[in-house]
């Protein structure tokens, strides 16, 4: 099974928070979230019963892994190369999550969303240590981004230079730098049951 495919406005509406999937729609008006602030399908508007142990820690983590965009192999060897390094297994988790580097170049603002980031990476339009031949600075999306995220700031741990369309990953997040809407402990509970 590759990646998902299908309409992403419906996996915010199952979590029940915006993951901000969409870039800018999601920040406007026309976001589901905002229109129909329930779950999809033919009973998302029934009263919920209240919820398992092991189905909150089930959405929180599949919250997570739908907010990075990966695949649920690729999630769980994260996981476990977190669980193996030293240090809080949560933060560097969520720290090994922002260092992709399709979550990097989004952070950076070169792509609206991670789905965008990650074709980016992928075609061969972004080069790291100056590897791969870079197409980037010559597509007008590109730009269009840059200036759409002028308003926003970048991470702490990133460093951006807008006119050489450069950026520097300094060091990992720390847990106060992500504004994640995430409860990494009840992730890291699903998985050591």
């Amino acid at each position: 099974m590759g990646r998902y495919l299908g309409p992403v406005c419906r996996l915010c509406r199952r979590e029940g928070v915006k993951l901000y999937l969409k870039g800018e729609r999601c920040y406007s008006p026309k976001c589901a979230m905002e229109r129909r602030p329930y779950p999809p399908g033919q009973h998302g508007q029934k009263r919920a019963r209240r919820p398992s142990d092991y189905a909150v820690r089930l959405r929180e983590k599949q919250k997570l892994r739908r907010i990075y965009g990966i695949s649920e192999t690729q999630f769980r060897n994260l996981f476990e190369e977190a669980s193996r390094k030293k240090g809080v297994t949560g933060t560097v988790f969520l720290g090994l999550l922002e260092s992709r580097l399709d979550n990097v170049v989004y952070r950076l603002g070169f792509a609206q969303s991670r789905r965008q980031a990650r074709q980016m990476v992928r075609h061969g339009h972004i080069t790291v240590n100056g590897r791969r031949v870079d197409l980037g600075r010559n597509l007008a999306f590109i730009r269009e981004n840059l200036e759409a995220m002028k308003g926003r700031k970048v991470g702490p741990w990133l460093s951006l230079d807008v006119e050489a369309m450069k950026g520097k990953f300094l060091r990992l997040p720390d847990r106060e730098d992500l504004a994640l809407p995430v409860n990494e402990q009840l992730v890291i509970e699903f998985y050591s049951r």
